[in-house]
């Protein structure tokens, strides 16, 4: 009895966990938009509580909406490329951020407690700046499927 109470939840875990990285590696879009939707509503408003703060695991990409000119706050994963930031995309190129910072040319990062207005932003293959990349963090790429990453510019004079 003690076996099923225990293995249920393991085996459901890991069948959701095997689920999360199919959807991830294909590319699966409407798979892709649920898990977008679950961060959007469940992970991201707890993250944003932090994010950008010294220290903190997330920080923030403040941008301007296509549509609508409202202004956005996304949490994200940064990696510092010496004046550049490096944001992997997991969900691909389709996330309404990204199209909104690809669209404006311009965004504003909260990183580490200050915040750098960037410029040119530009998708670069991940394999292009690896160097600047932990190993756990170029695995999870690779077993991601993870083959584009976003490069922001720092602004002249930030």
């Amino acid at each position: 009895m003690i076996a099923i109470g225990v293995g249920t939840p393991v085996g459901l875990a890991l069948g959701a966990l095997f689920l999360l990285l199919a959807v991830m590696r294909t590319g699966y879009e409407p798979g892709l938009a649920l898990v977008r939707r679950f961060n959007r509503r469940v992970t991201n408003p707890r993250v944003m509580k932090t994010a950008g703060q010294r220290g903190a695991d997330a920080s923030v990409v403040r941008h301007i909406g296509r549509s609508s000119g409202r202004q956005y706050a996304t949490p994200v994963g940064i990696t510092e490329a010496g004046q550049d930031f490096l944001i992997s995309l997991p969900y691909g190129t389709t996330p309404d951020w990204l199209e909104n910072v690809l669209a404006a040319g311009t965004a504003e990062v909260v990183h580490e407690g200050a915040s750098y207005r960037i410029t040119a932003p530009e998708l670069v293959p991940a394999a292009s700046v690896a160097r600047y990349q932990s190993r756990s963090e170029r695995w999870g790429l690779r077993l991601f499927g993870v083959d584009q990453v976003l490069r922001l510019r720092r602004a002249a004079g930030e």
